[in-house]
């Protein structure tokens, strides 16, 4: 169905009908295992990323933003369909069975590698609404990109990391470029271009997925050089990673420049988030606790700014849990494009985002994760398992507090989340109530979306108990 620009629409979470201004571009930027910590606008003395500080001073600063899943697959699967993990099937990257059998007290929940063909996704409901769909970077999700409502594909595939940051790529979706040309800087590239170049009759949606800053850590030698020479912090002090976030950032500094020369900066909507929590060994998290792949703070707390120019700007929201998913209605209700029949599990942020927070309806956030994931003993400093990242468990955010399900020993971690940021003291015990209240909740949201729970004994587990209530003394920047 094709949308006027100008048409009335009916705004789902208002119940009428009014005059939508003219539907805005969307550029959706989403950085690979970019940690919340790894901005110098959230404390890092060690990187430096004045473009996404900029960014983030312009714009809707969201405090306690969360990925959909720990780790790249499932939580661009969640964005993308706007639906938690077990309404896809995607729980994380790959065999769901990894780590030490010997280790492993359970069989794990199957996992989905691709998402189920037809399944709703965000590009193909902005395409149908007559939006130019362009995919540029990270895809993971499908093999192709076109199959999923997007009209252009650059670099899109099912690989979740390059094989390297310097051309020849070996990327069948992008032609390489003269030799020792840098990934980031020729997709960057290739965004700009397609700006230009685009049907400036129909508002575009562009998703700008970096493959950057994820491993291999590859980074051009001057940047890399300059880190090495600056004074590093207990928790950041890798000079390549710092080199592959400034050239990141300088990118994105590259395409929001753009769409202020072009003069789209009124039209555009733009939104800056990460797919998960920063890689532990290559980059603490503090305060926050753990990293990828764990759903401790460190692991799905991520980075999210929205800004239109002349609309949503300059507020920070803070003390209100929200995920990614809630970007997909978002997009839908700014857009003027139904919900009718549609399973979307996000609320819209667009109250958020007006000022009216007295709007906004809070509600409780979950996470399943029914597989194992290994960790190395750097990784695995700050989780519950010396050889897992995480083990099989289901969590509940709800205000200030976080209960998270542990199957592998069947016991509860409770936290307060606004007095507790690291996650540190365990209140499970001292808080009987609370932890009834959201292990229900909890155990509700499981029936409700058919969430499988891990059951089946693993033969070749050794009956070595795999997880520790040991203290922790995680610093506080």
């Amino acid at each position: 169905m094709i949308f006027s620009k100008l048409m009335p629409v009916l705004w789902a979470s208002t119940g009428f009908c009014l005059y939508a201004q003219e539907r805005p571009n969307i550029l959706l930027i989403n950085i690979d295992d970019y940690g919340w910590a790894d901005m110098s606008s959230n404390g890092s003395s060690y990187y430096e990323t004045p473009h996404i500080d900029r960014l983030r001073a312009q714009g809707v600063w969201m405090e306690e933003a969360y990925a959909g899943a720990a780790n790249s697959a499932p939580s661009r699967a969640c964005l993308l369909t706007g639906m938690y993990t077990p309404r896809h099937g995607m729980y994380t990257v790959g065999e769901p069975n990894r780590g030490d059998a010997s280790k492993r007290r359970w069989v794990a929940i199957p996992n989905r590698t691709s998402l189920e063909e037809g399944i709703q996704m965000l590009p193909r409901l902005l395409q149908e609404a007559g939006y130019e769909t362009c995919h540029v970077g990270k895809w993971h999700v499908t093999a192709d990109p076109l199959a999923c409502g997007m009209d252009i594909n650059i670099g899109g595939n099912h690989a979740g990391n390059p094989s390297t940051y310097f051309s020849p790529y070996a990327n069948p979706n992008l032609p390489d470029g003269p030799t020792g040309e840098y990934l980031t800087d020729r997709l960057t590239q290739e965004a700009i271009r397609y700006l230009k170049e685009r049907d400036a009759d129909r508002p575009f949606f562009l998703y700008f997925a970096t493959y950057a800053v994820h491993t291999p850590l590859e980074a051009p030698a001057e940047l890399v050089e300059k880190y090495r020479k600056k004074a590093s912090t207990e928790a950041h002090d890798n000079p390549v990673y710092a080199a592959m976030v400034e050239n990141m950032d300088r990118n994105v500094g590259r395409l929001l420049d753009e769409i202020e020369r072009l003069g789209l900066a009124e039209r555009t909507l733009i939104i800056f988030t990460s797919d998960n929590g920063g890689l532990y060994r290559v980059s603490r998290q503090w305060p926050l606790r753990a990293g990828k792949g764990s759903f401790y703070e460190g692991g799905i707390r991520v980075p999210l700014i929205i800004y239109q120019k002349g609309r949503f700007e300059r507020q920070e929201i803070k003390h209100l849990p929200l995920q990614q998913l809630d970007l997909f209605p978002t997009l839908l209700e700014i857009a003027g494009i139904p919900r009718t029949g549609l399973c979307l599990d996000g609320v819209s942020l667009l109250p958020l985002l007006r000022g009216d927070t007295a709007a906004y309806v809070d509600r409780p956030l979950f996470w399943h994760f029914p597989a194992y994931l290994e960790g190395t003993p750097e990784e695995t400093r700050e989780t519950k398992s010396p050889y897992f990242r995480t083990c099989p468990v289901s969590v509940v955010r709800k205000g200030d507090w976080k209960l998270i399900e542990n199957y592998e020993d069947g016991t509860f971690e409770l936290y307060n989340i606004r007095r507790d940021i690291s996650e540190q003291d365990d209140l499970s015990a001292s808080q009987p109530d609370r932890l009834r209240e959201l292990s229900s909740l909890l155990e509700a949201w499981k029936e409700a979306v058919q969430a499988p729970v891990p059951h089946q004994a693993n033969p070749k587990n050794n009956g070595e108990l795999t997880i520790d209530n040991g203290q922790l003394t995680i610093p506080r920047s």
